[in-house]
């Protein structure tokens, strides 16, 4: 374990946290007005650490197999559980949306990892980045709507249409990028294909 691992661990760790509160806010005795706020400190320090565990990992010289494995993993469980959280009320996001998020993570994960497996890995590629930024946006507008929500600036119909509207964008886009990964990487994808049908 490195200290990048432990930056991916906070991640890992925020995401049921993120849930609960949201979920069970009342239960909790955090008020409406409150909310936003506890979610967004949680969302800031999940986005912090995914920012500084790859520098920390490089400066640190602490690049590690499990780090390479863990990383996007983490990615992957935080960002769906924050939007798989926004499929309740208020917000109340659809959710196939959240569906197609883990549809695209599950089928990239997945090759990422047999192909690690099988002796060669598949590079980031810039598009995944932009994802994750785009996501993170997608999260940090929820959210201010939610605040505006909260003390009624904006209906619960505003709020649930906007939201709907970028988690679509950003959906569209992780779906794009999933698709410009593969076909980066179609010569991976093939030898692993070829490799599977030698096994037969």
């Amino acid at each position: 374990m490195s200290i990048a691992n432990y930056l991916t661990f906070i991640r890992i760790f925020i995401s049921p946290v993120f849930m609960f509160i949201y979920l069970e806010h009342e239960l909790l005795g955090i008020s409406m007005q409150v909310l936003p706020f506890i979610l967004l400190f949680f969302l800031a320090v999940s986005e912090l650490s995914d920012a500084f565990d790859g520098y920390v990992a490089r400066k640190l010289h602490q690049v590690t197999d499990l780090g390479k494995i863990l990383d996007p993993m983490a990615d992957s469980i935080y960002r769906i559980s924050v939007f798989l959280t926004f499929t309740r009320p208020p917000v109340s996001l659809p959710l196939l949306l959240v569906f197609l998020f883990l549809y695209r993570d599950s089928v990239i994960s997945t090759l990422r990892t047999i192909c690690a497996l099988r002796g060669f890995a598949l590079a980031a590629r810039i598009s995944g980045k932009i994802k994750a930024i785009i996501q993170a946006v997608a999260a940090f507008f929820i959210l201010l709507m939610l605040f505006l929500f909260a003390f009624g600036f904006v209906s619960q119909s505003v709020l649930t249409t906007s939201s709907i509207v970028v988690t679509a964008v950003a959906v569209a886009y992780s779906l794009y990028s999933g698709v410009e990964y593969l076909f980066a990487n179609r010569e991976y994808v093939m030898r692993l294909l070829i490799f599977s049908d030698d096994q037969k």
